[in-house]
């Protein structure tokens, strides 16, 4: 029963997608990688939520909490602010400009070489890092929920691999041959049964333990566990309090402001208007949610203790422990479309950036709309092929799912927000200097976590403060570069009419009114 609620809802969804995209002309660039420029609000924050909420989030976050506590919502509160200063900042000069992808604008501002080594980066991070991370949580969780193992008579490495291969192979099909639209799209029915079902594993977790009683089941949650409820963490924490100023609010900024996989959603509004709104509504969603990515973590260390040897098993085993058996075919369903969507939405972008910032200005500068769409495609595939070639590996990773993650993405996160800032901002900075930051900010990070890896260990401080170090060494090297050989004239930023450009009347008291929120439950909790 289980599997044919699960085998039902999924089928269901690919139903609504196709049916919904048939229409969108997908031989254009415009069609295929931003959905004919078509999304509104709720599209654009559904996407965005389901992107990134993903089993790397849900899985990996509430692994980190199983250890350590609701310090870590800090990834999800500090995320709503930096969803903010992009509805405010970003986003109109993203949309005046009229750009498909992130780099189209380097080369605008630097030149066309800044805008391929940035596009490599971002692709080099897909697959190395994101492709490979929600692959990998994805599978752990389907086979712990579903005890594929067992199942199929296979051994759990076994099992990892199959369960894999079978995520990225549907995920290469929703990506790969249905555009952004019928990601995003998708991505929105999974949003809604996401957010539902993430919200019943703690509500019937709380419920067992307060014997039937949620709210006697928080209480004594609280009681018994008041060290896992305290908001600031300390310099052994893998979140310390001081890194949501420094490192922590860059790596959302790059996130949710600059990353191609995300940013692309709300590059895709039918106007600026739409577009803000999507982004403050999934922020305020995204206050919410340590309810689904941190409490059942907690609630996990509560009814399990110390009994299970992986902590990044925490969730699922809760997910099959306190959800009704008739809900776990559905749930599963629910978390197979976030994995599909945190997979299909990064390919989607790898796709895109391949086709138009390396295909179409380095291999074949002539080429159609339609052939630059064809190469896209045939480069996802080998992307994803290579994405579930290495996620299986990451089993072995030493620090956990998350701080994997998190860590890793340091490599190419702060050096391309780095001279993104530094382009809206300045007008003579020249191209040399981006290059330059860039080469800095990669050699550098990557000689860091080598030497605190596997020479000096605990001698740097934590990776959030080096990731701020080098975001401010790296400015300061472009604007001192920028003194000594500036551009002859000051670049001007191209304006295109794409899309009504007007901003939302409520921006600024919306995003005041989430920032003061985050602030509030911070106090609360210290």
């Amino acid at each position: 029963m289980q599997i044919l609620c699960f085998i039902g809802f999924t089928f269901l969804v690919a139903v609504i997608s196709y049916w919904r995209t048939k229409r969108t002309n997908e031989s254009t660039s415009d069609g295929y990688f931003l959905g004919g420029r078509s999304l509104t609000a709720a599209t654009v924050a559904g996407s965005l939520l389901l992107t990134n909420l993903s089993t790397e989030q849900i899985v990996g976050l509430n692994g980190t909490a199983f250890k350590e506590g609701i310090l870590v919502m800090a990834w999800e509160t500090i995320a709503a602010i930096t969803m903010v200063i992009t509805a405010v900042f970003l986003l109109p000069r993203y949309l005046k400009g009229g750009i498909t992808t992130i780099p189209q604008f380097l080369e605008r501002r630097y030149d066309k070489g800044t805008k391929t080594i940035s596009s490599i980066l971002f692709l080099s991070g897909y697959m190395i890092v994101l492709l490979p991370i929600v692959l990998y949580s994805g599978a752990l969780a389907i086979n712990t929920m579903f005890d594929i193992p067992e199942l199929l008579g296979v051994s759990k490495v076994i099992a990892l691999w199959i369960t894999v291969f079978s995520i990225g192979t549907i995920g290469s099909i929703y990506a790969i041959f249905g555009g952004l639209k019928a990601v995003a799209i998708s991505d929105t029915i999974n949003a809604i049964g996401l957010l539902l079902g993430g919200v019943l594993i703690p509500y019937f977790g709380l419920q067992i333990i307060g014997s039937g009683d949620i709210l006697d089941g928080f209480i004594t949650l609280v009681q018994s566990q008041p060290d896992k409820f305290k908001s600031m963490g300390g310099q052994e924490a893998s979140v310390p309090f001081g890194t949501i100023f420094t490192g922590m609010l860059l790596v959302n900024l790059f996130y949710w402001g600059t990353n191609q996989a995300i940013i692309q959603r709300a590059l895709g509004a039918k106007n600026l208007k739409e577009g803000q709104k999507g982004l403050l509504l999934a922020s305020f969603i995204k206050i919410l949610g340590p309810i689904i990515v941190v409490l059942p973590g907690i609630i996990a260390f509560h009814m399990f203790g110390d009994t299970l040897d992986n902590a990044d098993e925490a969730y699922p085993t809760l997910v099959t422990k306190v959800l009704p058996a008739y809900l776990v075919g559905f749930f599963a369903a629910v978390l197979f479309g976030a994995i599909l969507s945190s997979f299909n939405s990064a390919l989607n972008s790898s796709v895109t950036l391949f086709g138009v910032d390396i295909y179409r200005s380095h291999i074949r500068p002539n080429a159609t709309e339609s052939q630059t769409v064809k190469a896209g495609k045939k480069f996802g595939i080998l992307l994803a092929l290579l994405s579930m070639l290495i996620a299986p590996l990451i089993a072995y990773a030493p620090d956990g799912l998350f701080g994997y993650l998190q860590k890793i993405n340091g490599c190419y996160s702060i050096p391309i927000l780095t001279i993104i800032i530094v382009g809206y901002l300045t007008k003579y900075v020249p191209a040399i200097a981006a290059k330059v930051s860039i080469a800095s900010g990669v050699l550098l990070y990557i000689a860091y976590v080598l030497l605190d890896e596997f020479v000096l260990p605990g001698f740097f401080p934590h990776y959030l403060h080096v990731m701020a170090i080098l975001f401010v060494f790296n400015i300061l090297l472009m604007l001192l570069i920028g003194r000594f050989y500036p551009l002859k004239k000051a670049y001007m930023q191209l304006y295109t009419n794409q899309v009504d450009i007007n901003p939302w009347k409520y921006l600024k008291v919306s995003g005041i009114l989430i920032s003061l929120i985050v602030i509030f439950i911070y106090i609360y909790f210290a």
